[in-house]
């Protein structure tokens, strides 16, 4: 499994992490994602399973880079404060490795919600702050919030089908050093579709590079995310079989004329 470095940290986190929203696969599927190297896991108060991750981590909590969320609808001091106390109890752990906001309230200054986040950092109850579903203004503005402890991660919308991060959040995310988690990398999976599925020319092209490089659609889909720098992958998968495919996605890297071909085919 190849490493990124999370933000300017020095931490290095796998380039494939394991998604957890809408996850149903109990403990073994994780299990066998942190054996393989994909340790980072990504949970959330939201999903409402992280008392199942917890599980899966047990006994193995020092391999694992741990990142949950506080939900968007508790950005309140007082409810951050709560939610990471309630997430690490659901966890059973002692600290949160990342720990993100869910998405932006215009109902609650984001001063408020960093400096609650930037409490748990001087607590000890989280190590990073990250955030999820921010645009590059609304990231702007948390950054400025909270100017001692920095932003490391944005948790966004990211594949070959949905690209529009690549107009200014991406380059933005480059140049400032904050690691992008792309999540629902395989497009609900439609990336990944049995041959009768593959419709469309640009699933034509994505069939072409697979067969000639021996991989699965799911682990070139994956490593086009991956092949952009500061850019990892959190794939969900309930099943073994699939999490072993999908950590088969690191430890090569698509030439640069395929990347450049699977660019233009999915541009539209």
């Amino acid at each position: 499994m190849e490493l990124k470095e999370l933000g300017s940290t020095g931490v290095m986190v796998p380039e494939i992490g394991l998604g957890t929203w809408k996850y149903t696969g109990g403990t073994e599927p994780l299990r066998q994602g942190i054996a393989l190297g994909a340790f980072l896991i990504d949970a959330a108060e939201m999903y409402r399973n992280e008392d199942v991750v917890g599980r899966a981590i047990k006994g193995r909590r020092e391999r694992v880079f741990l990142a949950t969320k506080v939900s968007g609808s508790h950005l309140r001091y007082d409810e951050v404060r709560r939610a990471a106390e309630q997430s690490l109890r659901r966890l059973d752990v002692a600290f949160i490795d990342l720990y993100q906001v869910h998405w932006p309230s215009s109902n609650v200054p984001i001063k408020e919600t960093m400096a609650a986040m930037e409490s748990l950092v001087t607590s000890g109850l989280v190590k990073y702050v990250g955030v999820s579903n921010f645009s590059t203004r609304e990231l702007q503005e948390a950054q400025a919030a909270m100017p001692n402890t920095p932003i490391v991660s944005n948790q966004v919308l990211y594949n070959l089908k949905c690209r529009g991060i690549e107009r200014d959040l991406l380059p933005y995310c480059q140049e400032n050093r904050v690691t992008i988690m792309a999540y629902t990398p395989l497009a609900d999976g439609s990336l990944a579709a049995a041959p009768h599925f593959r419709r469309g020319e640009a699933m034509q092209v994505l069939n072409q590079v697979a067969e000639q490089l021996g991989k699965t659609l799911a682990q070139v889909a994956l490593n086009w995310c991956t092949s952009r720098p500061g850019v990892i992958a959190i794939p969900k998968s309930n099943s073994v079989a699939r999490t072993v495919e999908n950590c088969g996605s690191s430890g090569w890297r698509l030439p640069p004329d395929q990347v450049a071909t699977l660019d233009r085919a999915f541009s539209g």
